[in-house]
């Protein structure tokens, strides 16, 4: 019983003690304006040693006499697609990023997100109105026992009113916060899409100028084919060769013919896709002439580093910024379990008629401060709370999926370019044997030992190792454009953004 007992008191103390601790942290909150909630901290860049699997990628990338080189010193600048030197790409992306439909939908939905933030800034400052009010009315005595006749008037206002809300447990500042992190998010997002188009731009232009070099080469094919046919053909009249040679080569020249239209619709969606980024229609917007013989590789490219990608991403600064929103709004769920407190003072006159409305008689003022304290509400704000962290950590996944992502894309496009230049490598050899079994071909011509016939085989052969060529070098021109958006652009670079 005693030692029951004592336990009680012991109990009532702690929790006595625990109350004017909670009452003396609510008070010092209060005289110190604190924030309630997690203070946000970029999560750490993750520490790799190099972002591909395996062995690394090479330093240098030599093929075809185009080499490439990883440098720790070559940086982006925002107008990256200025480093394959063509003059009609320049122009493309420039021709895009000034009439661009959802860039133009990017730039406004910043705007929006700025002045959200700009009107979140006012809560911060008095709350000031002012209300005129001219009536007439009837009034009863009998409203208050007075057996008085009513009385008809009119009665004529002019008054003021000024509030000011406390932000004691920084809710409000919270709240501003994530105005502020909403429109970085959105920043991001417009860089976003500024690197997206300008990908797409100079993606579709290489492939525009790769298709219009195929079709050349493809009919120049179709041309020794067709004196092919016209050779074997004489050859058959004159009983040298069988009628199933001719129609081998006839054959052979159908097929080709049907892989130029083909080529010429995939040139054609290219060219209408460059006049759909560029903000015009198909018959408004004339894509530029370009080969690829118009357009450099690039010969040195900076290398891939973790700790500087994460800054250098707009997705992944966009997904930060997501983060930071969230985590402000855990301090906004906070502040709301708290009490708060708004401070009113208002005043004006009031008569019977205009002239006299400001007379003395007529003044009235109040001021008052008001607290509201959340007692019950159900479960609500607590629970408001807890989805506030439930939604930062979601956010903070999302966040981990799109850095996964950030260096799943540049593992794969570094390993790609490897990969394109030994491909090249091989497309290279076989063009010059092609180009050298040609040459032999025509000494030998020339010499009296092989028939006309063969030289165009020969040159067949060497346009068909052309084109294969042309291919593997469109190839190689896409995944380096792959790089640089994977790298994030140069739309940060070394600033913070």
């Amino acid at each position: 019983m005693c030692i029951s007992r004592r336990n009680e008191s012991l109990n009532v103390a702690g929790t006595m003690r625990r109350g004017v601790c909670l009452a003396g942290c609510a008070l010092l909150c209060a005289f110190s304006a604190c924030t309630m909630g997690p203070n946000f901290d970029a999560p750490p860049a993750p520490r790799a040693e190099r972002i591909e699997h395996g062995e690394p990628v090479a330093d240098v990338m030599d093929a075809a006499g185009a080499a490439q080189r990883f440098s720790n010193d070559a940086t982006l600048s925002r107008d990256w697609w200025t480093t394959f030197g063509s003059a009609a790409v320049d122009r493309a992306v420039t021709d895009a990023l000034v009439a661009n439909p959802t860039l133009a939908s990017a730039q406004a939905a910043l705007r929006e997100s700025e002045d959200d933030m700009r009107a979140g800034a006012g809560v911060f400052y008095p709350q000031i109105d002012a209300s005129f009010g001219a009536s007439r009315q009837k009034y009863s005595p009998l409203r208050v026992g007075s057996g008085q006749p009513p009385v008809i008037f009119n009665l004529f206002t002019l008054s003021a009113q000024v509030s000011y809300a406390l932000d004691i447990w920084g809710g409000e500042r919270r709240s501003l916060e994530a105005l502020r992190a909403q429109t970085d998010a959105q920043r991001h997002a417009l860089a976003a899409a500024y690197l997206t188009l300008s990908a797409n731009v100079v993606n579709t232009m290489i492939a525009y100028a790769a298709y219009g070099d195929e079709i050349a080469a493809t009919r120049e094919m179709i041309a020794l084919v067709g004196e092919q046919v016209s050779v074997t053909h004489s050859q058959f009249t004159a009983g040298v060769a069988a009628y199933s040679a001719v129609l081998t080569l006839e054959n052979e020249k159908a097929t080709l013919e049907a892989t130029v239209p083909a080529l010429e619709q995939r040139r054609e969606q290219a060219g209408n896709l460059l006049a759909a980024l560029s903000g015009s229609m198909p018959s408004q917007w004339i894509a530029p002439e370009v080969s690829l013989e118009n357009i450099v590789l690039p010969a040195v490219l900076p290398r891939a580093v973790s700790s500087e990608l994460v800054r250098q991403r707009p997705d992944i600064r966009q997904a930060e910024a997501a983060l930071h929103v969230a985590s402000a709004r855990i301090g906004v769920a906070t502040a709301n379990l708290f009490p708060s407190v708004t401070l009113t003072a208002g005043g004006g006159y009031g008569n019977r008629s205009m002239n006299a409305l400001l007379s003395q008689t007529g003044q009235a003022w109040s001021a008052a401060a008001d607290v509201t304290a959340p007692l019950f509400h159900g479960g609500t704000l607590w629970f408001e709370r807890r989805a506030a962290i439930d939604a930062y950590d979601q956010a903070r996944a999302v966040y981990d999926q799109v850095v996964l992502a950030a260096f799943e894309q540049v593992a794969d496009t570094l390993r790609a370019l490897e990969n394109d230049a030994h491909t090249l490598d091989a497309d290279a050899r076989a063009l010059a044997t092609s180009e050298e079994a040609l040459r032999l071909v025509q000494a030998e011509y020339e010499a009296g030992t092989v028939g006309y016939l063969s030289i165009l085989v020969a040159d067949a052969q060497r346009h068909q190792a052309r084109i294969a060529w042309l291919q593997g070098v469109a190839q190689r021109l896409q995944d380096t454009v792959a790089l640089y958006a994977a790298l994030g652009g140069g739309w940060y670079g070394n600033a913070d953004g």
